[in-house]
């Protein structure tokens, strides 16, 4: 059952990077255009999956699947379909957990820094 924690952790990770960090931000900025300015649903909703980490989540489990075989509480597909969605579901919380922590640190940074411009010079 623990091991259901741990493929929850690299799902987070890819899901994360690839929807929120600085290294991916050309190649999302393209997908968030082609999202909004497609003329066929298919296509928007194509390019929308790697803006939003919940839906890339969804595909990066499936690639962790594939190559784990990885299955919960039943053998076969409902197996599957179980670990799929709580994979999902672990990897989303670990990603909230994470993105509260960075606010707190952001806020903490922008905190600190008023403190020291308001310091009076030595």
């Amino acid at each position: 059952m623990e091991m259901i924690f741990i493929l929850a952790i690299p799902v987070a990770c890819i899901a994360w990077t690839v929807t929120k960090e600085e290294v991916f931000r050309e190649i999302r900025e393209f997908c968030v255009g082609k999202s909004q300015n497609c003329k066929s649903l298919y296509k928007r909703k194509f390019f929308y999956l790697f803006t939003c980490e919940y839906c890339f989540s969804h595909y990066v489990t499936v690639l962790i699947l594939l190559m784990t075989n990885y299955t919960l509480v039943y053998p076969g597909w409902r197996g599957y379909i179980l670990a799929g969605f709580s994979i999902v579901w672990i990897a989303n919380v670990y990603m909230s957990l994470y993105n509260l922590i960075r606010i707190d640190l952001k806020k903490l940074k922008i905190i600190t820094k008023k403190e020291e411009q308001n310091l009076p010079p030595d």
